[in-house]
């Protein structure tokens, strides 16, 4: 990629090896600015898909990966429940064996 200077340059040097007039000079040097501008584009469009597309590729948690705190405490909550339904359900069975061993 040229700077829109050493465009201009070489234009001017064209212009005095190939003796162009200055409106078509002027034009050459319009498209390879436009041209410059558009392969510009075209490489930063490329970067950004590429940065899009690293953190595939390394072990780096997302935001949907991430687990919030009041998710945190519904599932500490739940576990809680069931360890507690499960206790009563023991505790229950240990009683009726009791009673049916008396």
């Amino acid at each position: 990629m040229y700077s829109r200077k050493k465009i201009e340059s070489l234009v001017a040097e064209l212009v005095t090896r190939v003796k162009w007039q200055k409106k078509e000079a002027r034009q050459f040097a319009g498209e390879l600015v436009h041209r410059g501008e558009e392969q510009r584009e075209e490489l930063k469009k490329l970067i950004q898909s590429e940065v899009t597309k690293a953190p595939d590729h390394v072990n780096v948690a997302k935001k949907e990966d991430i687990i919030t705190k009041d998710e945190i405490r519904e599932i500490v909550r739940e576990q809680v429940r069931q360890t507690l339904r499960e206790y009563r359900f023991s505790r229950n069975e240990d009683m009726k064996q009791k009673d049916n061993a008396a």
